[in-house]
């Protein structure tokens, strides 16, 4: 399965919960790929150990510009690997825009290639909705959307389930949509009242799971590790390991 974590909003979990998802499923025995094709490449920084030395060439980069095979590395989680992100992957939109030779599915293409290698692929996006992430919703089979307290937060959600209906309609027609996920909980009318607002909106399409708010998911981004790594009985340790049964994987 395919499943790319996607939000338009920044600053949700979104990259979190990638990295939560993949580890956590490469510890109970599977064989995960984490691809970064985030140009922030925040996952790539917490699980790539020496991630400054890499070339753009030696990431996803190479896949979605030069339309490359996937280039992928093991980490210190068993079972887990990465195809990196760089910081010139910020230009992918500019190049993609002005491409017409099917600008949607270079990941897709190459992807074809080691699917099979894996038992879960997760797909952390660009907090924006441009070509990068219509490459992942083009690759993947589900989609995991990541939302948090607030009002632009939820707002949010329209414009991308807009674009998830046209990728469908377009570009994979088998496209779905996993759930949402309400992230960054705190003990807030805010945060209470959004959490009811997302339910009444979506009604079964949001996760049951609720991830809290909580520093040790910070901290152990700090700490190069996955929250299972930096403390498994963390709140937010917990929580991921819900969504993970929940999901299914």
């Amino acid at each position: 399965m395919v499943i790319s974590v996607a939000s338009q909003k920044g600053g949700v979990g979104k990259t979190s919960t990638a990295i939560s998802l993949a580890a956590g499923a490469a510890r109970r025995g599977r064989k995960v790929l984490l691809i970064d094709i985030d140009p922030q490449a925040n996952s790539s920084k917490v699980l790539v150990d020496d991630f400054v030395s890499l070339r753009a060439e030696d990431t996803i980069h190479t896949t979605i510009i030069k339309r490359n095979p996937i280039p992928h590395y093991l980490t210190q989680v068993e079972g887990l690997s990465i195809s990196p992100s760089h910081i010139l992957l910020s230009e992918a939109s500019i190049t993609l825009t002005v491409a017409r030779d099917h600008r949607e599915a270079r990941l897709k293409e190459q992807l074809g290639e080691i699917v099979e290698q894996f038992d879960h692929i997760f797909i952390d996006c660009p907090p924006s909705l441009d070509w990068l992430t219509l490459n992942a919703f083009t690759a993947s089979d589900r989609i995991v959307v990541v939302t948090s307290p607030g009002f632009f937060e939820l707002d949010s959600l329209v414009q991308l389930g807009k674009v998830v209906e046209e990728v469908r309609e377009f570009y994979n027609p088998s496209l779905e949509l996993f759930g949402f996920l309400f992230n960054m909980s705190d003990p807030t009318v805010s945060s209470r009242e959004s959490l009811k607002i997302l339910r009444q909106t979506y009604t079964d399409q949001v996760f049951k799971t609720v991830v809290p708010r909580n520093v040790d998911l910070r901290d152990a981004s700090f700490a190069k590790q996955d929250i299972f790594a930096y403390k498994a009985d963390a709140k937010t340790a917990e929580a991921y390991q819900k969504l993970i049964d929940e999901m299914g994987l």
